[in-house]
């Protein structure tokens, strides 16, 4: 794991590193904000913990620009306790805020669970992602890009097509599509499917024929 240490205290970069360097983690070091920001550029840090009053660029406004490139776990160091600034770095975007004089092995400790909490919350959102050639469904983000570009759909457009691939190479009658995506008190004309379809292949463009027409019994998804 890669520690990035902010704070314009050699003393107190000093102090973590000692800690961190025993916990086995490799740490950098940066001594304002602005260096902050740009090392954050140009390396990936596992975490980072960050400084509140430096000069240059103090430990928010240094946050506020990571967070508009990168969500990396931020950890505010401060010899201020009042709620206010508390409030501030959480509404930032900071996982965790810890007032000076401190102890390293508490430290130690809120980075090991900033850390696992973040590894879980990576796992829990890991996409799901169907790829076709140039078609490309990202379930996560329910959108859907061909040869690169975006395809902007409506929603049932959306709910036909994740449902077809979730179903590809099966047989799905016209009756299952309808209670699936409709619901099963849809009483509307049969005819809404068809026209839905239609949307569809429309949407998909060279992939339209992707969507099988079975005769007497539905539609299927081949690749």
């Amino acid at each position: 794991m890669k520690l990035l240490i902010v704070d314009d205290e050699p003393a107190i970069r000093l102090l973590v590193k000692k800690y961190a360097d025993f916990e086995g983690y490799e740490s950098e070091e940066a001594a304002d904000g602005m260096e902050a920001v740009i090392k954050c550029r140009q390396s990936a840090y596992d975490i980072i913990i960050m400084d509140v009053m430096m000069p240059e660029l103090d430990g928010f406004s240094a946050v506020k620009e990571i967070r508009k490139f990168s969500d990396v776990p931020v950890i505010m160091l401060s010899a201020r306790g009042e709620e206010y600034d508390k409030i501030h770095g959480f509404e930032l975007g900071i996982d965790d805020y810890v007032t000076k004089p401190f102890s390293g092995k508490e430290l130690m400790m809120r980075i090991a669970a900033v850390l696992a909490r973040s590894a879980k919350g990576k796992a829990e959102v890991q996409r799901e992602v169907y790829e076709h050639e140039g078609l490309m469904v990202d379930f996560t983000a329910h959108s859907v890009s061909i040869a690169g570009k975006k395809v902007e759909m409506t929603p049932k457009e959306y709910e036909l097509l994740f449902y077809f691939i979730r179903n590809k190479g099966i047989a799905l009658t016209r009756e299952k599509l309808l209670s699936e995506i409709w619901g099963y008190d849809f009483y509307g004309d049969d005819r809404t499917l068809d026209t839905h379809i239609k949307l569809l292949r429309k949407s998909l463009g060279d992939y339209r024929d992707c969507i099988v027409t079975l005769r007497g019994v539905g539609y299927r998804f081949e690749e």
